[in-house]
């Protein structure tokens, strides 16, 4: 496809669909991602990206899906929770897109389970990009002729807010990410990695108990397992708010994502989708590729660096009436957590690398700071 609006996204989000000879690349688990009435072509892919930072599908004309998935950042904001329309703040951390393909659900309370019905919320979402309605989308869509004329090319048929999702499910489908120093490592290239990163492996494989949930195998090589845990993170009052008007809720898809932005429901996590008291301050586990440019961590950014994060788990998470089981004090040393943070930084694909180095020194000596005071 040659319409304007696709050459200026590929000259302004810097993300082009990604190659997928990559060391590492799940090519059987990616074929299965992709959805069979929603088949990828360069066409809809570049359609996708166009709308991608396309401003005009929020109600200020100011946000945009870059916004919070800024390619140069690892496709987030960098920010502990984004700011939407009219300077509005979020309760949530803005997940990266990186390899959500192969997610079974989407945002951190797994309220989609595809990326095209993902890819509609935050466009309706009064605190993100503020659009009333599907049909206002559309309209104001098909009022430009660029792409009238694209979504006939590509579809055969009038702008529609189906296929506005389609194309932006397809271009985010093109951003995977795999090609990391450990990929190279587990593929036979021993000196990929130095050796404390390969203390971290082992320590992530045993003593650090981190392989139960962050799942890896050469099939799904993925580091999560598609589940939702409560690892005992903001656990405050909010974890027992409210929660049997939240039982009366109808639970559509418009009220789960008003309380997923909520100051009082928020941290509620899954039960905002289930109801059922186990997944209360639950949230999905994510992937941890490319973390050194997808900080701040958790589900509410609240930890700073890799070493709080690992020091999180360590301790066993903060104590509360729903905190996973697996979350018990793991004994390790300052040594065994710098290892398992050297590990996390093999994780880094190649187009990252140097901002991860820079980030990784930025957070060593932070982490270092605090255990001087």
């Amino acid at each position: 496809m040659t319409t304007a609006c696709a050459t200026i996204a590929l000259s302004r989000s810097g993300a082009s669909p990604k190659s997928e000879h990559q060391v590492g690349f799940p090519a059987e688990l990616y074929a299965r991602s992709i959805p069979a009435d929603n088949p990828q072509t360069p066409a809809k892919i570049a359609l996708g990206q166009a709308l991608f930072v396309e401003q005009r599908l929020s109600a200020d004309n100011l946000q945009h899906c870059e916004g919070c998935h800024n390619y140069a950042l690892g496709f987030t904001d960098q920010k502990r929770t984004s700011v939407g329309i009219d300077n509005q703040t979020g309760r949530r951390n803005a997940p990266t897109i990186l390899n959500a393909m192969f997610n079974a659900s989407l945002f951190w309370d797994g309220r989609a389970t595809t990326l095209e019905e993902q890819a509609k919320s935050p466009i309706l979402n009064p605190i993100e990009m503020g659009m009333k309605s599907p049909d206002e989308v559309v309209a104001k869509i098909q009022a430009m002729p660029q792409y009238r004329e694209a979504f006939e090319r590509v579809f055969g048929r009038e702008v529609n807010f189906d296929d506005i999702a389609r194309a932006l499910a397809s271009y985010e489908r093109t951003q995977f990410s795999f090609d990391s120093p450990f990929d190279h490592y587990v593929a036979g290239e021993s000196g990929a990695i130095d050796e404390s990163a390969k203390r971290g492996w082992k320590i992530f494989n045993g003593a650090g108990r981190c392989i139960s949930c962050h799942a890896w195998s050469r099939e799904r090589p993925l580091f999560n397992d598609g589940r939702f845990h409560n690892v005992g993170v903001s656990v405050g009052k909010s974890l027992t708010h409210n929660v049997a008007a939240i039982r009366a809720d109808s639970g559509d898809s418009t009220n789960l994502d008003r309380l997923a932005t909520d100051s009082g429901m928020s941290d509620l996590g899954r039960y905002l989708v289930t109801r059922r008291p186990a997944d209360i301050g639950a949230f999905r586990t994510p992937d941890l590729r490319n973390l050194l440019v997808t900080q701040p961590y958790f589900h509410d950014g609240s930890a700073a660096t890799l070493w709080d994060v690992v020091a999180h788990f360590n301790r066993g998470g903060t104590r509360n009436p729903y905190l996973d089981s697996a979350m018990v004090p793991l004994d390790l040393s300052k040594a065994d957590e710098d290892d398992l943070v050297a590990f996390l930084a093999t994780l880094t694909s190649p187009e990252y690398a140097e901002a991860a180095k820079v980030e990784y020194e930025r957070q060593y000596h932070i982490s270092r700071d605090a255990a001087k005071r």
